[in-house]
């Protein structure tokens, strides 16, 4: 009887201490990413008036 109940025990003993921490939940961040500059549009306008008054004012 001892023969076949101590194996058990350790086997019991090892399977609880694997258990021992409860389950673990990984979460993931979210991903945060820099919204796009609303004024992406000013600097090509300015650039394009800036070129369009040198030529209309050149001598």
């Amino acid at each position: 009887m001892k023969k076949f109940l101590a194996p058990m025990l350790a086997a019991t003993m090892i399977s609880s201490a694997a258990f021992a921490g409860g389950p673990v939940v990984v979460e993931e961040e979210p991903i945060v990413e820099a919204a796009e500059p609303r004024s992406g549009w000013i600097v090509p306008v300015v650039v394009g008036l800036v070129l369009i008054c040198a030529v209309a004012c050149n001598d």
